[in-house]
């Protein structure tokens, strides 16, 4: 899978962005923020020889004082995903069975990292971790429904077994790592599976539980994803939380840059997956954050990557296409005019049912938003009856083109429709900032819809772009960064 601007990089949430991390003054802090946050993603640590090649990267950055904050080891979360779905649909059995080839996995990959005195230790401490999730399938089953709550304390159990099994390898190949609990550094609202940083406690936290093991040349090893709330419930950040767990430490603690470990050389024009043509974007930038952050490959740290920086400019009118797939698109007919007041109740309705809003559009009297699942569509349904029709459609897909130029050249929207104009385009929509422009296809036609817009925008003659100013990653309305 390639690494590019796509949704696991950016907050769908609406609420909290990468630009939207507080400013810190370094003065405060009592010391010099000279280190670095390196972030791994679960395919850099997927098995023994990507952890070893992740503790070669953190030693040589030994005298920058290295944060390291990791992924769950690479589908372990899709496999825990498919597990409490499985246990909520009365498949118990099923879902012990992909929790026990789970253990068996982090049990191989820490037996070739380990001794044995060291092995048993882990296992012993991952043991009761696994204790848990056989008791929450348990509780799954009994309510026959994978509840929000539920779901952060269950998928949060990935980067637990990841961080821990990674501060043991650190430890074996002699540096020395401390391993820390995100939960206790990242405090967070109560939105589940969505959940917000409440900014002024993380920072206090992050810095009273980090600084002093910085302090002493320690390595401290945290998984991502994760927080909890102030009374102590895990929560989540949302997928690809891991990122955004990177970015906060990286902000309360002033840190000299982030770097984002991942299996592709930095972040592409588009995935290359679907277009092999997809080429490497060398320069990029976000609004108002000045820590610079760095996209490289865990498998080939010699290329240089990707810069992502806070301001700079070039003349490429589309940076990067990026598209989201598996959405679900809902139209909301009011029955008889759309009020600001509907559209609230609209919202509180999603957030009732724990939804998040991929992208909301109001015209012609009705509303439109994307959804990443269609489970609780039917109760909210019911639930606007009394004042709306509310019907959707599966299998859809997002597509974002994001550039600097997109807001100057109004004529890009007109040369992306005619490329694609025997394409059915069912929504349209440019984010506040005119940094965007999104649009929403059926799944099926998705990749040719990329396709064609990568030739038009990035022909096989064109030079390689080494800069932008493309506002962090990308935007769907307010949404997307």
């Amino acid at each position: 899978m390639g690494f590019f601007i796509a949704p696991n990089l950016v907050n769908m949430k609406g609420t909290t962005q990468m630009s939207d991390l507080p400013a810190r003054n370094k003065e405060a802090l009592n010391w010099r923020s000279d280190f670095v946050v390196m972030k791994f993603g679960g395919t850099s640590v997927e098995d023994a020889a990507a952890i070893r090649r992740v503790s070669q990267l953190v030693r040589r950055q030994r005298r920058y004082r290295p944060i390291v904050v990791v992924s769950a080891l690479a589908e372990v979360t899709d496999q825990l995903v498919t597990a409490g779905k499985s246990a909520a649909e009365g498949k118990r059995e099923s879902a012990k069975e992909i929790l026990e080839r789970l253990r068996q996995r982090h049990a191989e990959v820490a037996a070739e990292l380990l001794s044995a005195d060291e092995h048993k230790s882990l296992c012993s401490q991952l043991e009761r971790a696994f204790q848990l999730l056989h008791t929450l399938i348990d509780s799954i089953a009994a309510d026959g429904q994978f509840a929000p709550r539920v779901q952060d304390h269950f998928l949060g159990l990935g980067e637990f077994l990841s961080s821990k099994l990674l501060s043991f390898a650190f430890l074996a190949s002699g540096l020395e790592a401390a391993w820390v609990d995100a939960r206790q550094c990242i405090i967070t609202d109560a939105a589940h599976t969505r959940a917000t940083p409440l900014w002024e406690e993380t920072n206090q936290r992050v810095e009273s539980v980090l600084l002093p093991l910085l302090q002493t040349g320690r390595v401290p090893v945290l998984g991502g994803f994760v927080g909890s709330t102030r009374d102590g419930i895990p929560t989540t950040l949302g997928r690809g939380g891991s990122d955004f767990s990177a970015a906060i430490v990286g902000a309360a603690l002033g840190a000299q840059r982030i770097e984002i470990w991942t299996d592709v050389d930095g972040v592409m024009t588009t995935d290359p997956d679907l277009c092999v043509d997809a080429r490497l974007i060398e320069k990029m930038s976000f609004d108002r954050h000045d820590i610079p952050v760095w996209v490289r490959n865990s498998r080939n740290p010699e290329c240089s990557g990707t810069e992502i920086l806070a301001h700079t400019s070039d003349d490429i009118e589309v940076k990067a296409i990026s598209v989201k797939r598996g959405v679900a698109s809902v139209d909301v007919e009011p029955l008889r005019w759309l009020a600001p007041e509907l559209v609230r109740e609209v919202c509180d309705v999603f957030e009732r049912h724990h939804y998040s809003l991929d992208l909301l559009s109001a015209s012609r009297g009705s509303l439109s938003v994307l959804v990443s699942t269609t489970a609780a569509l039917p109760a909210i349904a019911e639930e606007l009856q009394g004042l709306a029709k509310v019907r959707w459609k599966n299998h859809q897909a997002l597509v974002c083109l994001v550039g600097e130029k997109i807001r100057r050249r109004p004529d890009i929207a007109s040369r992306v429709f005619r490329a694609i104009s025997d394409i059915d385009v069912r929504m349209i929509c440019q984010g506040a900032s005119e940094r965007n422009i999104s649009f929403l296809v059926d799944e099926s036609k998705a990749e040719e819809a990329v396709q064609r817009l990568h030739r038009l925008f990035f022909p096989p003659e064109k030079v390689q772009p080494s800069d932008d100013s493309s506002h962090a990653l990308c935007q769907a309305g307010e949404s997307w960064v």
